[in-house]
């Protein structure tokens, strides 16, 4: 299972300018006027032959009363006790603050596993006055500055070096994996009652989270697999803001055990902001997905009303195009065996293999029926390809210019494999070499 890393820290320290450079692109907001990161921002990070899930979290403002920042505050604290490591981040142009030292206090039970990151360390005499910060207390120090790089490779160093190489072992199995992730309350635990056909899982109208995956078997109608559900109940005095913060680590969790994410949303008002960040972390973490769309028979039925709605979905998941969606109804049962048969399809896909020869065939066809635009005046030919992994597919294209491919060519190329060979729900690599 992937580590996660939070960054807390009080806000306009500079939590999204070290997340931008550590992820290596422009993902969260960044301005001088504190407070701008109200959702989460999480994205994947390589280092070292590692990898680990890398969380922004908003600024930590300590004894505010009004509701938005005791959301972020919450949020931080769920972080601290959710995250692998934590990335305690101060500014030294400001100093050692009464707000620093009473996070620091906060955070100083799990001083184990905080580094504290001291930013905006840009020259010699910043580094002298960065010294004060010993006095928190906390062994791992580092100086760097997010903004031009300085010490973000030695944080990255010693990040890596002391998370694990991989995850805790999972339940060996032949058997496919299944998450159904989403958003709080859109039926997440009837769903996982309804396959099972008994009540495994708490179900409620007050919207919830639990800290542990439930984990169950489904063997029916000649089906079998191995379902997570992240779906729960927690007491309603811990419920509210951090709910959101919430469902997204569980998510997490789930996503990186699993082969297929079921998105599950409310067909009321599907594919919201925080859908398509669940989305994007499936597709970043190269699972398969399908979206199931829940409480269809909640929507009054008109003629093509299924369509519309299935046309305005796929135009709020773009580029994420070939992703299957199935209007169901846990509490009606409808197309619930539909759904364990696409389970079941994308699996599959995402294990599928294509013939070298096939697959070259293919491809030497298409780009000779819509070659690669001419760079300097040079023509880019391609010559042949390769399926080099399954589970997830990835292919490797060979041409005398790889480092000249054009990322929409790159796009067009995925779109002629999906049409000649079945990968819908499964995301696709294309990488190119030189022949």
């Amino acid at each position: 299972m992937t580590p996660t890393v939070a960054i807390i820290g009080m806000p306009n320290v500079g939590k999204s300018s070290l997340f931008n450079r550590m992820v290596g692109r422009r993902e969260a907001i960044v301005d001088d006027i504190g407070g701008v990161t109200r959702d989460r921002i999480y994205g994947e990070v390589e280092w070292n032959g590692k990898t680990f899930t890398l969380i922004d979290t908003g600024g930590f403002v300590p004894h505010k009363a009004q509701p938005m920042e005791q959301a972020v505050r919450q949020q931080a604290e769920i972080a601290m006790d959710e995250a692998t490591l934590i990335l305690f981040m101060v500014d030294v142009t400001a100093g050692i603050t009464a707000d620093v030292k009473e996070l620091a206090t906060l955070l100083r039970p799990q001083a184990q596993k905080v580094f504290l990151v001291v930013n905006k360390v840009d020259n010699h005499q910043r580094m002298l006055q960065g010294a004060e910060f010993y006095a928190l207390g906390f062994q791992a120090v580092f100086f760097i500055s997010a903004a031009n790089g300085q010490g973000t490779g030695d944080l990255l160093d010693a990040i890596t070096e002391r998370l694990p190489a991989v995850g805790p072992p999972t339940p060996a199995t032949d058997l496919p994996i299944v998450a159904i992730v989403g958003q709080p309350n859109v039926g997440k635990s009837s769903l996982l009652n309804v396959l099972l056909g008994e009540h495994r899982a708490v179900v409620t109208d007050i919207a919830g989270t639990t800290r542990d995956v439930l984990r169950c078997h489904y063997k029916k109608f000649n089906k079998e697999f191995i379902l997570l559900d992240t779906a729960g109940l927690r007491k309603k005095s811990k419920v509210y803001d951090q709910l959101e913060f919430y469902s997204v680590i569980r998510a997490i969790k789930a996503i990186d055990e699993a082969d297929v994410c079921v998105l599950l949303v409310d067909a009321r008002h599907p594919m919201q902001k925080q859908d398509l960040h669940i989305l994007g972390l499936i597709e970043r973490k190269r699972k398969g997905a399908i979206i199931a769309v829940n409480k269809w028979d909640l929507i009054p039925h008109e003629t093509n009303t299924m369509k519309y709605l299935e046309e305005e979905i796929r135009q709020r998941i773009a580029p994420f195009s070939d992703i299957p969606i199935v209007f169901i109804s846990a509490l009606q049962k409808q197309r619930i065996y539909k759904l364990t048969e696409l389970i079941l399809s994308v699996y599959k896909n995402r294990r599928r293999y294509v013939d070298d020869k096939q697959l070259t065939e293919t491809l030497l066809k298409a780009t000779a029926e819509h070659p690669h635009p001419a760079v300097g005046g040079r023509p880019l030919r391609f010559f042949k390809a390769e399926q080099y992994r399954t589970n997830p597919p990835a292919f490797r294209l060979f041409t005398n210019r790889p480092d000249e491919v054009a990322p929409n060519y790159r796009g067009w190329l995925e779109k002629r494999i999906r049409e000649n060979f079945d990968f819908q729900g499964v995301p696709i690599k294309i990488t190119f070499a030189k022949k």
